[in-house]
């Protein structure tokens, strides 16, 4: 029922996801992040309905515009990063909203902490952390707008309450699982980032 297709796209190596609903056929693209016409090709075969932003992070949205413009798209992004990206969207995110994806229903989870807006998107076994959670710890947090506190109280009581075999699969780099990373949030308090 379900299709997951990666590409690892621009010069800092971002994943964008593609997820279809395997019956329908329908799709939705999380984080158009560059190289528009890759991703373009990499829809060719479904029908995508949305464009879906981790957070508003340039590398993230590099291709946001052009994607939109090709596949005829709305753009969505939480509105708290709306205006860093200075793309408007189309219809901002809402924490606790679902997206339909044909018989899909991917869960809006809004996880400030990398950026005021970051999101993440779950389907059951799965999370789309962006730069939220990767393997080892959380997305950085040195950045103006950005919070070691919150993204803590974001991964603690957002994430790690998602079942162990839970799929993760972060903005940038190889996947994990909730299972794995859960034991290591005490090392990750420690240590501050």
């Amino acid at each position: 029922m379900l299709r997951i297709r990666e590409l690892v796209v621009g010069p800092l190596e971002n994943n964008v996801y593609v997820v279809a609903c395997a019956r329908t056929d329908k799709a939705v693209i999380i984080d158009a992040a560059a190289e528009a016409e890759r991703i373009e090709a990499a829809v060719s075969d479904v029908e995508p309905v949305a464009i879906l932003t981790t957070h508003g992070h340039h590398d993230h949205v590099g291709a946001a515009v052009e994607a939109r413009r090709r596949l005829a798209v709305p753009f969505r992004i939480h509105r708290a990063d709306s205006a860093a990206t200075g793309i408007s969207p189309d219809l901002p995110l809402e924490d606790g909203e679902e997206v339909d994806v044909g018989e899909l229903r991917l869960s809006v989870v809004h996880t400030p902490g990398h950026t005021p807006g970051s999101t993440c998107f779950t389907l059951p076994g799965h999370l789309f952390s962006g730069d939220t959670l990767f393997p080892g710890g959380p997305g950085a947090t040195g950045r103006p707008g950005s919070s070691f506190e919150l993204i803590i109280e974001s991964i603690r009581d957002r994430l790690m309450t998602l079942p162990d075999d839970t799929l993760v699969h972060p903005g940038h780099g190889r996947g994990t699982t909730i299972g794995t990373e859960r034991p290591h949030l005490p090392e990750w308090i420690a240590r501050g980032w």
